[in-house]
């Protein structure tokens, strides 16, 4: 497999050649990335045509998703709300002499985050994210064997990173999946439809018919619950 960048109608493509049969244009969220996988045959004329062909439906794709909701950015103050796998949790900042950062959920719409008094918004941002990340692997771990017992495929290596354009990613031949970290706060559904999809491309590498019909039938509402996923506010950094 190989991988390249062009620009193609004045817009950013990125271009994977390998041992597929036919040509395919994807435009994905938050920012509208455009993908194509072309079988290793294809020409670059070919391909810069096909993109072409394409363009007026890859517009209007990519202002769908300039026009998704973004969340307001976070300041870290009480009265915030903060989301934790799908539920909406009111923040609460107390400050106090100990140099130890605490956060936990309290009363079923509560986020209790105890600081030392001298803590950044920044400072905060990076507690909340680890805390977060922290949550999802509790949360991803159990799924990943589950999944990996019904598809009889397990990675070698699974973490959890910020990704921009990416809701999770898979590489086959090395045996990793990675998830993206912002899942944290999407509902628990989401999470699992992400986990499958990319632990599916152990089996087949491809979007192919192999792959949908995985899909199909280990989680038959998966193609309603990735629509949902795709249309929540995005990250106030995603531009």
């Amino acid at each position: 497999m190989n991988t390249e960048s062009s620009q193609i109608g004045g817009i950013e493509v990125e271009i994977v050649r390998k041992a597929i049969k036919n040509l395919h244009i994807g435009c994905y969220p938050p920012e509208g990335r455009v993908r194509v996988a072309a079988p290793l045959g294809v020409s670059d004329d070919a391909i810069r045509i096909a993109v072409l062909t394409k363009m007026q439906w890859i517009k209007r794709k990519q202002s769908q998703f300039l026009r998704q909701e973004r969340q307001t950015e976070r300041r870290f103050v009480s009265g915030e709300t903060h989301f934790l796998f799908g539920r909406s949790l009111r923040l609460d900042v107390q400050r106090w002499d100990k140099n130890i950062h605490r956060i936990s959920p309290q009363g079923g719409d509560r986020l209790v985050m105890k600081v030392p008094n001298s803590s950044t918004a920044e400072q905060m941002q990076r507690r909340m994210d680890t805390w977060l990340k922290a949550k999802l692997r509790i949360y991803a771990a159990p799924r990943i064997i589950f999944w990996a017992s019904r598809l009889e495929r397990s990675p070698k290596k699974w973490g959890i990173r910020p990704m921009k354009t990416k809701w999770g990613s898979c590489n086959p031949d090395r045996g990793i999946v990675w998830l993206n970290a912002e899942l944290a706060k999407k509902p628990e559904r989401m999470i699992d439809y992400v986990v499958l999809h990319e632990m599916a491309h152990l089996v087949t590498p491809r979007h192919d018919r192999c792959f949908t019909d995985i899909l199909d039938r280990e989680l038959p509402r998966w193609r309603e619950i990735r629509n949902e996923l795709n249309t929540l506010p995005v990250p106030a950094w995603v531009r």
